[in-house]
């Protein structure tokens, strides 16, 4: 019989099939909204007393705990806050378990802990409940966390990563793959000419204001797999074609030197502070306008357009060709949420 690898974790083709053949089709009734198990976004809808709400489960394990820009509690909290806000609602409260290995300083848990509430404070979002497991040591490195957000949707409707229109524009955030490009070079030893670290942020503020100007029809946070999948995952459920041009597309010169050093793709690198959206393109003027008050936003970029055609991403290249994107396999860099 087949086993678990580590890239049935990773987001990519593998995982994928793993969630198709075996996780979902365990479960009769997966769906009590419009969004459920089978639709495979970042989260759920609910309806409780006609109060529209999104729900979200992740679970979060990196490897070093603490890392240039971050630690394992703002990557569990920006993980859940972004996986609600890209749904278009806004995060009101989490739950939270952590499962703690034996011999683990209670200092360390502290710290993490004091991060996730640093980031959902701010945010007026409540930590309602929560679990603690201890297991014997050698049986986990550390400490995993694993996190439910619930969001109350913030306009009419939730908004689907299978959304996108003929004619939308794609923008990107800001520059991709700073998250999994740090978590490499640091557990490598490898150094930097410049002080990069993890792009990890909470999204909603940004989020809210491109809700408020209006015309975003899909959202995603390239996280594991990276933008890859992001944007596969996109043109695939919205049925539709997506051209980006290679030469917008935003990226650190530290990440795609280190991409180019190894032999990776900085769109297979993973994000954590990042989102890619598809907007009607009689308000991305309006909406680059909004992202670039944000300091997490401020180099948002309009890098493509979604039109008809095969559920397919390609890019223009900058010489002037064009390649299919894929789903990476697996991903070059485990355990980075």
């Amino acid at each position: 019989m087949p086993k678990i690898e580590s890239a049935h974790g990773a987001g990519g083709k593998i995982m994928q099939r793993l969630l198709e053949e075996v996780v979902i089709p365990s479960f009769s009734r997966r769906k009590i909204g419009s969004i459920g198990l089978d639709e495979m976004d970042d989260g759920a809808t609910v309806q409780v007393s006609g109060t529209n709400l999104i729900v979200c489960t992740d679970a979060h394990t990196v490897h070093p705990i603490f890392f240039p820009g971050g630690n394992l509690g703002t990557l569990t909290a920006c993980g859940t806050v972004n996986d609600i806000a890209v749904m278009g609602a806004k995060p009101i409260a989490m739950t939270n378990t952590v499962i703690i290995e034996e011999g683990t300083k209670i200092e360390t848990l502290q710290k993490v802990l004091t991060s996730l509430n640093r980031i959902i404070e701010p945010l007026g979002i409540a930590m309602v409940a929560g679990d603690t497991k201890v297991m014997p040591v050698g049986t986990l490195d550390g400490l995993i966390m694993s996190t439910t957000g619930i969001g109350e949707i913030y306009l009419d409707r939730p908004v689907s990563d299978g959304g996108a229109k003929a004619g939308d524009d794609l923008i990107i955030s800001g520059p991709i793959g700073d998250h999994g490009t740090v978590l490499l070079a640091h557990r490598e030893g490898l150094e930097f000419e410049t002080s990069l670290t993890s792009d990890v942020a909470p999204l909603w503020n940004p989020i809210r204001d491109c809700l408020d100007v209006g015309g975003v029809h899909a959202m995603k946070d390239p996280t594991r797999g990276g933008t890859a999948v992001a944007l596969n995952e996109i043109a695939s459920k919205s049925q539709l074609e997506l051209e980006i041009q290679e030469s917008l597309i935003p990226v650190r010169p530290a990440v795609q030197s280190l991409c180019e050093v190894l032999g990776l793709n900085s769109l297979h690198m993973s994000s954590e502070g990042k989102f890619v959206m598809a907007v009607d393109s009689d308000y991305t003027d309006d909406i680059l306008g909004v992202l670039s008050k944000h300091e997490s936003t401020k180099d948002a970029q309009l890098v493509g357009k979604f039109q008809k055609g095969k559920s397919r991403v390609l890019m223009k290249t900058a010489i002037g060709g064009r390649k299919v994107i894929q789903v990476p396999y697996g991903e070059p860099v485990p355990r980075v949420c």
